[in-house]
């Protein structure tokens, strides 16, 4: 097999990603044309300077949501979707190098985006470049789209796809390999009920995690108590509160994670019978798919609804809990609403929408599918891994026929929003390779 990546190409790769990674791109206050941040339109000015350099034509948004660079001709696009902002640093004395100053340490990059998804953006604009460079001719116009915001609400894909025309097929590289080609809808949402005159509760966790801890400092702490031990929930005495203990993962594995919220509340059902919010969780459990209010929701192609609750808000007006569904591809979103909808109406809890990302699926038989795995296989030499599912959400499901292909290897240790970010530079040349190689096959006669 032809390699199509020399070492130049991939030096010229990891100094414009060192470029990159010295924007800190997190959200930040609005400021004119940088909606979400100066931080955020200094990168996607500073990826769009690096393709214009490279010989893309590239645009940038007038309101500062989204830029694109494109290279070649004809009227179908294939589109490369990106973003360019990332998740802050978070505690600076966990990172081993300056998060913000891309540092080739141990063989490998470190640094905010270098897994996600700086690194990958940028070793698919200079893939493509590299097998111009060699004399290839594309049959469609290739279309790099730099997303803003695609940590926090996707605004950004969301203003672009109002503006541009759509494109015929694409890939988002901000997953694993082989390839991403179903992901969940996504929803968020709140019930919302009474409050209560006896308790007082404040836990508020992200959405999308199942939270590990719980704190409790209100009345009946002795009941209180008793009831985690009867239930046999984990529990520590600090400072004068209980600290109930969980185990915390992505609200897209849900299942495997221990609620700790979801723990107190149920001990907290037993000390204060009545309250609406807690006797709905008390009948919910602690089953992260939901089955025990709504029986099982469930598709052939991507298995079963995921139901997180992760924050629990009570107070003398309201009670308010945030909740993340992963909706399998098959099940009607509506429908699933209104279910929960009645379902949680005799408990007087009312739904309301957050947020809604509509699922992605491609069929694995489809063009797009079966040359991106035939690829992958003749690079990586694995033939036995398969196209998978996801709970997460990729800027893939922004395009029609679009999915997520890489750009981490299945061996690629996982550093994505973590302290000390890194991707081995073995693998970041794997993946051009393995790009090259699918993108000649899909855009070359």
């Amino acid at each position: 097999m032809q390699n199509y990546i020399s070492d130049d190409v991939q030096k010229q790769a990891i100094q414009a990603l060192s470029r990159l990674v010295a924007k800190p791109s997190y959200n930040t206050e609005a400021a004119p044309n940088a909606p979400f941040g100066v931080g955020i339109r200094a990168a996607l000015d500073e990826v769009l300077k690096i393709a214009d350099e490279l010989g893309y034509q590239t645009y940038v948004d007038p309101e500062g949501y989204y830029g694109y660079a494109e290279i070649g001709e004809g009227p179908e696009i294939f589109g490369v979707i990106c973003h360019v902002d990332v998740v802050p640093a978070g505690d600076m004395d966990a990172w081993k190098t300056n998060p913000f100053e891309l540092t080739q340490k141990d063989g490998a990059l470190y640094g905010r985006g270098s897994q996600d998804d700086k690194g990958p953006s940028i070793a698919t604009l200079f893939t493509v470049k590299a097998l111009l460079d060699q004399g290839m001719h594309f049959n469609k116009k290739v279309r790099f789209i730099f997303g803003t915001d695609e940590e926090i609400l996707w605004r950004g894909m969301a203003k672009y796809n109002e503006k541009e025309a759509g494109i015929t097929m694409g890939i988002a590289p901000d997953a694993e390999f082989p390839l991403v080609y179903a992901e969940k809808g996504l929803q968020q949402s709140y019930l919302v009920g009474p409050g209560s005159d006896e308790i007082a509760l404040d836990l508020v966790n992200a959405f999308n995690a199942v939270p590990g801890l719980a704190n409790y400092a209100g009345p009946k702490q002795a009941e209180v108590e008793a009831a985690l031990k009867q239930h046999g929930f984990a529990y520590d005495k600090q400072d004068g509160q209980l600290v109930v203990q969980g185990n915390s993962v992505h609200a897209m594995h849900a299942p495997e994670g221990t609620n700790a919220v979801l723990r107190l509340a149920i001990a907290l059902a037993d000390v204060f019978p009545g309250v609406p919010a807690l006797e709905f969780i008390k009948q919910f459990g602690e089953d992260a798919t939901g089955e025990n209010i709504l029986g099982v929701i469930k598709d052939d192609v991507s298995g079963q609804l995921t139901f997180n609750i992760s924050s629990l808000q009570i107070n003398t007006k309201e009670s308010r809990m945030q909740i993340d569904l992963r909706i399998p591809v098959q099940v009607k979103h509506d429908d699933l609403i209104q279910t929960i909808a009645a379902k949680v109406a005799p408990f007087n809890l009312k739904y309301e929408n957050f947020d809604y990302l509509e699922p992605l699926y491609v069929p694995k038989d489809g063009e797009l599918v079966t040359t991106l795995m035939d690829a992958y296989a003749e690079v990586t030499g694995d033939t036995t891994s398969q196209p998978g599912i996801s709970g997460g959400a990729t800027f893939a499901r922004t395009m029609k026929n679009s999915v997520a292909f890489g750009a981490m290897l299945t061996t690629t240790p996982d550093f994505m929003h973590q302290a000390n970010e890194n991707w081995p530079i073995k693998d970041m040349r794997m993946a051009m390779e393995i790009y090259a190689q699918a993108l000649k096959k899909l855009l070359v006669d």
